[in-house]
Formats: structure tokens, C-alpha cells, sequence
């Protein structure tokens, strides 16, 4: 087997709009090289937190928060108090209304014995308050918080965007299963389940995506369930119906959401859980890029696992959250007309190159 070599940047960039041009930001005292960390923008100041770093001899996962001032363009690295998150990768960072920002979720891995590690999914959250602008003292405050809402399947490297200022959706992920035989084998269950977190409440809801002729078939079903519940007479041996899961509909003063518990496409790939439905959604995945623009959540590409095969997605879907009817297809998923090289043809190609040549492995 080849070595494998892996490196990880420090470096920071901008993209100028106008230009059409990247400029590196050369700046001191910024965060350590990693990957898996996360950075979410408020208040003109970027906010990175954990992430982790391994060359292939060790590793090291970190849980120290760093803030970039856009104005003045100079990093600080900030002190936290009170009860701190662990050392993680692959989480969410989010920013609240009240200028806080909430951290869930994650993974890490510690090591147990020589050459043997021991993964964790973490499915705990935090809110890190500021300091008060006329205290002296410039630490954070670290809370661990409580949950509410539905209890969904633990996960990480899921990615969240927020859809208002009070309410993020968070879509795929994976969790994976190691193996007590072999601690090296991972079996992962990738989703692509969508998700909506009330910031303010701390509360978890499905999403319901289905086209507006599904939704009145199911309101029309509830109100005959409802009539029939009425005018039948209490029977023991009578079958239960599993009630109609409630929709939740969130006004913010802008605009009015309608959340409830999200189907899974029939069309999914291998790892998906949940009922089958003709509603389609885009295949399970974890790290997608999305964003909102006009009332519009944009997700794009993200990487998937078959086994020891790895899956870089280029796909690229819409959905309009004030209908949450239909996710539209803008670039279809192209995964079947990939071709696969194995490791051993890799590897006779890499032996026909110079020996000094280095694989990059990149996460």
C-alpha cells in the first residue's frame, strides 16, 4: 500500500463579486490548519469553531472559537467559560437573533488503545453568549442547553443554513456503525431527511415537502377521520388509526412556514431510512453546499459512501420554502455514469510514476 500523505491549509481568501476575483487574506493569528471545522457570518465578523486535524500518525480535535473582523480584518481567538462543548468536527454553528451563537451536534474520535480509536456522534448543543459591551471581561459564555421537538436519528457533517432569522433547516448527514469485530470497519447510514431548528426554542421539526394535491388529500382525511370519530360509539376491539402528524406553522412577521414531518423519495440511494414516497427528494449525502436567495433554498453537490466506494456529487436542486411543494432538478445526479477505479488500479498507476510523487487526501 501507498503512504498517504495529507495536507491541510491555514490560509484565508476572499471572493470579490464585482471582479470576479479571489484574494488571499494574509493575516496573523489566525486559527491552526484543520478540517471539519465550521464558520458562520454575523454582524460583519466570521465565527469558526472546532474542526480537527490528523496526519495519518495521530490526531487532534479541537473546540477553540476564533472571530474574524471584517472591518478591521484581524482574527482574535477567544476565551470560553462556563460549561464548554468537547473538542468536535462536522457540527452545527448557527447564529441567533440575540447575537449568540448555538453549536450542535458533531463528531469526534479519542484513542481508546495503540492503533484502536473510538468514534462518537454527538447530538448535545450549546449557545455561547457574548460579553456584556461594558464588562471588562472579553470571555464567551459557554451553556449547555436543552432540546425539544422530535427525536430524529443521530448524525454528522449535515449542513444548515438559515431560512429566517429565527429558523434554520438542516439536511443529510451520516452516522456510522464501526465494527466490534474489525474497529477499522464503518458502516455508515447517510440521510437526506430535512430539517427545521426554531433557534428560539431549541426545537426540532420535519420539514413536509409534498405537492399541495398530497396536502389536501391528508387535510380532507383528517376531517373525515375527525367526523367518524364524532359519530362513532366507543368500541373496544375497534382498530386504532394512527393520527394525521400535526403541521406546525411559523409566522415571523415576514413571511409563514409550514413544518411538519418530511417523506423520504422512493428514488433515494441505499442508506436512506424512512417510508418510501413518489415525492422526490435529493439522494442522502452529507456536507451539501446550501444557501437562501428570495425565499429559495439552494443545495448542491456533497459526497456519499457505498461501501469503500466515495461518491463527490455535482448535483444541484431548489426549493421554494414558502410551498414546500416540490424540490425542482437544476443539475440531475450524474453518480451512474461515474466510473470507478479501484485501489488497485491506482496503485499500478501510481508505481508507473515517479516514487516521489504524493497522494493528497483531502476530507
Amino acid at each position: 500500500m501507498l503512504e498517504k500523505k495529507v495536507l491541510m491549509m491555514i490560509d484565508l481568501w476572499v471572493f470579490n463579486f464585482g471582479e470576479k476575483k479571489w484574494k488571499k487574506v494574509a493575516v496573523p493569528n489566525g486559527p491552526s490548519s484543520r478540517s471539519g471545522h465550521r464558520m458562520v457570518y454575523a454582524k460583519k465578523q466570521l465565527f469558526v469553531f472546532g474542526g480537527f486535524h490528523d496526519n495519518t500518525r495521530d490526531f487532534k480535535y479541537y473546540n477553540d472559537f476564533y472571530i474574524f473582523d471584517l472591518t478591521a480584518y484581524t482574527w482574535q481567538k477567544v476565551e470560553i467559560t462556563g460549561i464548554v462543548p468537547p473538542p468536535r468536527s462536522g457540527c452545527i454553528v448557527l447564529p441567533t437573533p440575540d447575537n449568540k451563537i448555538l453549536i450542535y451536534g458533531g463528531y469526534s474520535k479519542e484513542r481508546v488503545k495503540k492503533d484502536v480509536d473510538k468514534g462518537q456522534v454527538h447530538t448535545d448543543m450549546y449557545v455561547l453568549s457574548p460579553p456584556k459591551e461594558e464588562s471588562k471581561d472579553q470571555k464567551w459564555k459557554s451553556a449547555h442547553v436543552k432540546q425539544l421537538g422530535i427525536k430524529f436519528s443521530p448524525r454528522c457533517s449535515s449542513s444548515a443554513v438559515m431560512v429566517s432569522p429565527n429558523v434554520a433547516y438542516l439536511f443529510g448527514g451520516v452516522y456510522d456503525d464501526e465494527d466490534d469485530e474489525d474497529d477499522e470497519e464503518l458502516h455508515g447510514t447517510f440521510f437526506n431527511d430535512l430539517l427545521a431548528l426554531d433557534i428560539e426554542k431549541r426545537q426540532w421539526k420535519n420539514v413536509l415537502v409534498a405537492p399541495e394535491k398530497d396536502k389536501a388529500k391528508r387535510r380532507r382525511k383528517k376531517d373525515d377521520m375527525d367526523v367518524q370519530d364524532v359519530d362513532a360509539d366507543d368500541d373496544e376491539d375497534e382498530e386504532e388509526t394512527e393520527p394525521e402528524p400535526a403541521k406546525v406553522v411559523i409566522n415571523d412577521g415576514v413571511f409563514t412556514m409550514t413544518l411538519g414531518p418530511a417523506p423520504v423519495a422512493s428514488t433515494c440511494s441505499k442508506g436512506s431510512e424512512g417510508p418510501k414516497s413518489q415525492t422526490f427528494t435529493p439522494a442522502p449525502r452529507i456536507n451539501p453546499g446550501l444557501v437562501v436567495k428570495n425565499n429559495v433554498l439552494y443545495l448542491y453537490g456533497g459526497l456519499y459512501e457505498d461501501g469503500d466506494r466515495q461518491y463527490t456529487l455535482n448535483d444541484f436542486y431548489s426549493l421554494d420554502f414558502h410551498k414546500l411543494n416540490e424540490w425542482q432538478t437544476i443539475i440531475a445526479n450524474d453518480v451512474s455514469s461515474q466510473v470507478w477505479l479501484d485501489s488497485e488500479s491506482s496503485e499500478s498507476e501510481s508505481d508507473s510514476d515517479d516514487s516521489s510523487d504524493e497522494s493528497m487526501e483531502v476530507e
